[in-house]
């Protein structure tokens, strides 16, 4: 084979493997983005729910006394 092809076969196959690996450090990346903002909305749903469940918990409805009867 001459040097020239087996410079260019050589040049081909580098720049295929830079190209998988371009291909796998942009999907790792988005994955990251992607649990990073599924986790970051948990954390807002459940303080959004811990926040809703204190409010009710202070601002009680006293329409049912103990027995169980609505007051009237």
């Amino acid at each position: 084979m001459p040097k020239l092809a087996r410079i260019f076969l050589f040049a081909a196959a580098a720049a295929l493997n830079s190209a998988c690996a371009v291909v796998t450090v942009a999907d790792a990346a988005v994955s990251v983005v992607a649990t990073t903002v599924k986790v970051g909305a948990t954390v807002v749903g459940t303080t959004v729910d811990v926040a809703a469940a204190g409010i009710n918990a202070v601002v009680s409805d006293d329409d049912e006394d103990d027995s169980g009867k609505q007051k009237e």
